[in-house]
């Protein structure tokens, strides 16, 4: 898994058997900062697009299988042993209003750089037989995060964040609720020079300034109603530069920013779900030890903790959901939640490429 914030690569080795999944094994690459900076760009309109695209992908895709080689050398475990690789790719343009979602991956170079079986290219489907194709983590959350008599709330902060409803009765739901960390990242990259505010120790020496708050939250997107769906063409900096009047301290920005990921994520969790009991935390963004603060606060007097103590490492899940998801597809079983993507029924989601 290669996420909205570019952050690097997870792998995770999964027993997805009758079971449970179980991870036993995983490690994590940073990304090449020339790959980086190119998949960035490949999130903008440019010249030769699809020449760079595709060239990324070869080049991302060897990142992929050099982390599946080594963990598996890590973890003592041939090939051979593995049903499936599920993998996810680089979301570059997401844009399910007008028919199409892209993740830039080689499925077939993978296949023949590892040997294994791949599956790829989840959100297509879903896309269409009419869905968002986002979030595709809400089944696999329910599958393992579920609290029966207790109402949980799994939220993962990636780039964008989202929610799953797990509810004690009724319906699984879940949307994408706003930016998690890529503004946060953006913000701290641009005036600090670092990829990403760490602890959150930068945005918390500043001072929410409500006005551009208010600014943000007035945004058309969270006043839609779910199944709704976001990525970096939602949520960017063009996005940010229009809300700001230019006389902003950085820290303060960034504390602003840091409490409209903290206020999306509450609304989502709290208003929408006023049964809500448990709030669970996953993704990068997990480990903000600031932004947690500012959500225990916003969602209080509920628990939040992280899925740690559910037994999942919040770094793992997403990665551990895509193993999950391809387990699904091999199975032949669909695996997306209509309730969750506005689809128009259940679908088997992924392309398999055959060793």
């Amino acid at each position: 898994m290669s996420g909205t914030s570019l952050d690097g690569i997870d792998v995770v080795l999964g027993d997805v058997g009758a079971a449970g999944p179980v991870v036993k094994g995983s490690l994590h690459l940073p990304l090449a900062s020339d790959l980086r900076a190119e998949l960035l760009a490949l999130n903008q309109q440019g010249n030769d697009e699809l020449r760079r695209a595709a060239l990324a992908a070869n080049e991302l895709t060897r990142s992929y299988a050099a982390g599946v080689c080594a963990l598996l050398a890590d973890c003592e475990v041939h090939a051979d042993a593995i049903t499936a690789i599920g993998c996810h790719g680089q979301t570059v343009r997401h844009e399910p209003a007008a028919g199409y979602t892209i993740q830039l991956m080689n499925g077939a170079l993978l296949a023949e750089l590892t040997g294994i079986d791949v599956v790829c290219d989840f959100r297509s489907r879903d896309v269409a037989a009419g869905g968002q194709g986002a979030p595709l983590v809400p089944a696999f959350h329910h599958a393992i995060f579920s609290g029966g008599a207790v109402h949980r709330v799994i939220v993962n902060i990636g780039g964008i964040s989202n929610v799953t409803d797990l509810p004690s009765s009724g319906p699984v739901t879940g949307f994408d609720c706003g930016p998690g960390n890529v503004l946060l990242d953006a913000w701290a990259q641009r005036h600090t020079g670092q990829p990403f505010d760490r602890d959150g120790a930068w945005g918390k020496s500043g001072r929410v300034l409500p006005e551009l708050l208010q600014r943000l939250l007035a945004a058309e997107y969270f006043q839609r109603l779910p199944p709704k769906s976001a990525g970096r063409q939602t949520f960017g900096m063009d996005w940010l530069s229009c809300a700001l009047i230019g006389r902003e301290e950085a820290a303060d920005v960034q504390a602003t920013l840091m409490e409209l990921t903290a206020r999306t994520i509450a609304d989502a969790a709290c208003r929408l779900s006023p049964q809500t009991g448990e709030v669970y935390l996953c993704g990068g963004g997990a480990r903000n030890v600031a932004l947690s603060d500012a959500l225990a606060c916003a969602v209080a007097p509920r628990k939040l903790a992280t899925t740690d103590v559910l037994g999942v490492s919040a770094e793992h899940v997403e990665a551990l959901a895509f193993a999950w998801l391809a387990g699904e597809a091999c199975a032949g079983r669909s695996a997306n939640l209509p309730a969750v993507t506005g689809a128009h029924g259940p679908r088997i989601l992924g392309a398999l490429y055959r060793a």
